[in-house]
């Protein structure tokens, strides 16, 4: 377990610092009041770089922040001190670009809130349990939106990607009877 990579959290905060998708894998924040801490020191302490072009890289508390700014959206990746700032980095812009595809270029705070379903599959596509699976961000838009098609509304209201995964899904279905 200790040659694959890991991440301890993946963060997305608005342009206060606060939280709009968070997702924990370590026990370094054991309480609420403990991560909630966290995010507002690793905010405070990187919140007057320029991170917008990409990511940048940060020692903090003995780990490894990867940051990326987008418009009011502010992305981080933190892994432990002996982590591979590559792979960390890797990670992030998977996730950041994941986020983008799936909000239509549209990446901000009002777009976030409004598709927080598809930001949080997206997360959960991206590492599970501080294991990293995928980091490339056109397989995860794919899965996410595959997992977010609702096969109850008619084909007319769907998208061209959400009516062939309905009609696969249909198709499977029928040749497992």
């Amino acid at each position: 377990m200790e040659f694959c990579p890991s991440v301890k959290n993946i963060l997305l905060l608005d342009s206060e610092g606060k939280r709009i998708a968070v997702k924990y894998y370590s026990d370094d924040w054991p309480t609420n009041n403990a991560k909630e801490a966290f995010e507002k020191a690793v905010f405070n302490k990187t919140q007057k770089t320029n991170a917008r072009t990409e990511a940048e890289i940060a020692m903090f508390e003995n780990n490894i922040v990867v940051y990326k700014f987008v418009q009011d959206l502010h992305f981080y990746v933190t892994g432990g001190e002996d982590e591979n700032e590559i792979i960390l980095a890797t990670v992030l812009q998977g996730f950041f670009d994941a986020v983008g595809i799936l909000l239509r270029g549209n990446v901000d705070k009002k777009e976030a809130l409004e598709n927080l379903d598809l930001i949080l599959l997206c997360i959960d596509e991206i590492v599970d349990g501080g294991i990293v699976l995928e980091t490339d961000a056109n397989s995860i838009a794919i899965k996410v939106a595959s997992n977010s098609v609702d096969a109850g509304a008619p084909l007319s209201e769907q998208t061209i990607s959400q009516a062939l995964a309905t009609a696969r899904e249909h198709l499977a279905r029928s040749l497992l009877k």
